[in-house]
């Protein structure tokens, strides 16, 4: 008995148990932005929500739970950069490093887009909230959610004990300016006199 066609492209992603970033890298990603990520994330976030498609979690953050404070043994620069360098691709670019311009319309516009193909695969599950919290599929995101601010607290941790040791960046914060956005504090102005 041969499987409709439709069915053929959800019996391909299950084959692959875990998501990882349609670039190839081995950062992490929330469920949230693994659907936004590519059509292929948006359409299979029925999977995520029923567990089959779960999130892996690399060692280098599981590490970080397990201790994000932990004292590097030797403690020296090299040493520093060696456990740095892991965190940084897990986590993805931290916040002194310059990032690419994504208020660009074009990845705005397809990040809304794949998150409605997102939402319209899940609406097909009913009671999804429940099916997720029974499926351990809302447990599991709590776990990635988890080991990404753990991770970023052992690279902030890292970091410091490199700035405190003389150590030259990725060891330490670049503090060389990073050109963002405004706080939108500045950009808004309000509409009357405010006291």
């Amino acid at each position: 008995m041969r499987a409709p066609p439709s069915v053929l492209p959800i019996l391909v992603l299950v084959g692959a148990c875990t998501t990882a970033p349609a670039d190839g890298s081995p950062e992490i990603q929330t469920s949230s932005a693994a659907n936004r990520e590519s059509v292929q994330g948006a359409v299979a976030s029925p999977l995520r929500d029923v567990n089959v498609l779960r999130t892996k979690i690399p060692q280098v953050l599981l590490d970080a739970m397990a201790d994000p404070y932990a004292l590097p043994i030797p403690t020296n620069c090299a040493r520093i950069t060696g456990m740095i360098l892991p965190l940084n691709g897990a986590l993805g670019a931290d916040l002194d490093e310059p990032v690419e311009d994504e208020d660009d319309l074009m990845v705005r516009g397809r990040g809304a887009a794949l998150g409605a193909v997102a939402g319209a695969a899940s609406g097909l599950i009913p009671f999804r909230g429940w099916v997720r919290k029974l499926s351990g599929a809302e447990r599991h995101d709590g776990l990635v959610t988890a080991a990404i601010n753990a991770g970023a607290v052992r690279r902030a941790y890292l970091k410091g004990l490199g700035e405190s040791r003389g150590c030259k960046p990725p060891a330490t914060p670049s503090h060389s300016r990073v050109e963002r956005e405004p706080p939108m504090s500045e950009t808004l102005k309000p509409r009357f006199p405010i006291r």
